[in-house]
């Protein structure tokens, strides 16, 4: 070899060496990525499977969907019945939309027969339609039955980009549990069940709120986004390759 081209090679071989080492940096991070969305896809096929297997099953007491979130913490989308008198004055409004139409979803307490009370989600109602004095059919008397699906409640606020709930002019942007009960006006002291329910598709007199509004739209491109990111490892494990094979070359 010539002292020209062996100068070549010992000027080559510091950034040769740079070049792998980010290259082998950022090698292990697309796989790593690619790895954790495999996971993922693991982890929402399981819940997917287990949303489906509960959402089909038969409606059980309150009682037991109490005794498994005491257990698990977790009961979204289990069915659930309970009977109770509704408490009207207190129904809460949280802004939502329904078949493109812009309005609320009524929650209103439930009062149970052991005292306590629960969150019932009644359906939407229209924008206009907010005020329950313009909807007096929907305010059902007596003691009723309700048949729904069980919802965990929110731990936190699910987005800084959602504005601040209003109670005061009861909106409600992110279903706050705590709040809506603390501004329902329940009695001083009253129990509260620690889930919401949602109403099923039962129609409601007057077709006011429209029940069964509950959406499970789950999005699953796990498997994309893990293809996406071996593949641009693969493509990155060749280009360090292709480099580390080719001989040196005079600038």
């Amino acid at each position: 070899m010539s002292a020209t081209s062996g100068s070549v090679a010992s000027r080559s071989r510091p950034k040769t060496a740079l070049l792998l080492g980010l290259g082998l940096v950022l090698l292990f991070t697309l796989l790593a990525l690619g790895t954790w969305q495999v996971q993922r896809l693991y982890w929402k096929e399981g819940l997917l499977r287990t949303i489906d297997q509960r959402t089909h099953s038969v409606p059980v007491p309150l009682t037991e969907v109490e005794k498994r979130f005491a257990a698990t913490g977790d009961v979204d989308y289990t069915p659930v019945t309970m009977t109770g008198t509704f408490l009207h004055r207190g129904e809460r409004h949280f802004f939502a939309t329904w078949e493109g139409q812009s309005g609320f979803d009524v929650f209103t307490p439930l009062h149970l027969e052991d005292g306590r009370f629960v969150l019932i989600n009644r359906g939407f109602v229209p924008y206009d339609l907010k005020d329950a004095a313009k909807r007096p059919q929907s305010q059902l008397a007596g003691q009723v039955t309700v048949t729904g699906l069980a919802r965990n409640p929110l731990p936190a606020k699910p987005s800084m980009m959602l504005p601040d709930n209003d109670p005061k002019k009861n909106i409600f942007y992110w279903k706050d549990r705590d709040a809506m009960a603390a501004s329902a006006g329940l009695p001083a002291g009253a129990g509260l069940v620690p889930f919401f329910v949602d109403a099923d598709g039962t129609p409601n007199p007057g077709g006011l709120p429209v029940g069964g509004v509950t959406v499970i739209d789950l999005p699953n491109s796990h498997l994309q986004y893990a293809v996406t990111w071996y593949g641009l490892a693969v493509a990155l494990a060749g280009v360090l390759i292709f480099r580390l094979r080719r001989p040196p070359k005079e600038d």
